[in-house]
């Protein structure tokens, strides 16, 4: 059986495990002690480690990195948007525990890496070697795979649980059942040094994704006017089929 580790198994980590889990050994990290047990009892191979942002001397590699068929990286690496947070120290520990990896990486990005401007953006618009949190590691590693995921939803994680402002504004969501799917596509094909949009091609308002999570009507009109990110290529290149494409019925 494959291997497939997991650096930073939170929320989305954890749906990663669950859908791989029939074909591949899961060897996760996790910054918490109480969550050692946990991951035993699905079967996982838990190691416990923080990526503190201070440089760590001691930073020692993952043991079991080199027998390691594919790694995903799911901790942030860059600082929230608009806040220029150095995570240099971060990132330099995340490079050493890899050690000298030879196989297939995947690094969790964000679409926040474009800029606040009403138009549509490809991959294009923001090449990944331009980008210091996506950078740092292609030049270490440079058959990283950049995976630009739109804002998460899914389960619980539904527009209409938050408090919501700016109602007009289009959404770029996407489902963790389609991030599994794109990674399990790419796992699949072998892909390496591939930077791709994951995010629904469908992209209505907040208030009517808010609207159809109440089972509540929409009379409002929605703009074609607003900052939406595409995920054509990653259509177009992995002949890729979403199954949740419309944020608005997300909760079906």
């Amino acid at each position: 059986m494959k291997k497939l580790g997991i650096i930073g198994c939170g929320w989305l980590g954890n749906h990663i495990a669950e859908r791989l889990s029939d074909r591949y050994k899961i060897f996760v990290t996790t910054t918490s002690e109480s969550k050692i047990e946990e991951f035993k009892a699905k079967g996982y191979f838990p190691t416990l480690v923080s990526f503190s942002d201070e440089t760590s001397e001691t930073g020692k590699e993952w043991d079991i990195a080199p027998e390691l068929d594919a790694i995903i990286i799911t901790i942030p690496v860059s600082g929230i948007r608009g806040k220029q947070i150095s995570m240099k120290e971060r990132q330099e520990n995340l490079l050493k525990f890899l050690g000298d990896y030879k196989g297939q990486l995947f690094l969790m990005s964000s679409t926040g890496v474009y800029p606040q401007t009403e138009k549509e953006f490809s991959e294009d618009d923001q090449p990944a070697q331009e980008v210091e949190s996506e950078n740092f590691i292609l030049k270490k590693f440079p058959q990283t795979n950049v995976l630009r995921l739109a804002g998460l939803m899914g389960d619980q994680r539904l527009l209409k649980n938050y408090n919501i402002s700016g109602l007009d504004q289009l959404v770029n969501h996407i489902h963790y059942t389609d991030i599994c799917s794109v990674i399990e596509k790419m796992l699949d094909n072998q892909s390496e040094s591939k930077v791709y949009n994951v995010v629904a091609p469908v992209h209505p308002n907040k208030e009517e994704v808010i609207n159809a999570q109440k089972d509540l009507p929409y009379s409002g009109e929605r703009t074609d006017i607003g900052r939406t990110i595409s995920p054509a290529k990653l259509i177009e290149e992995l002949d890729f089929e979403f199954q949740y494409p419309d944020p608005r019925y997300f909760h079906h």
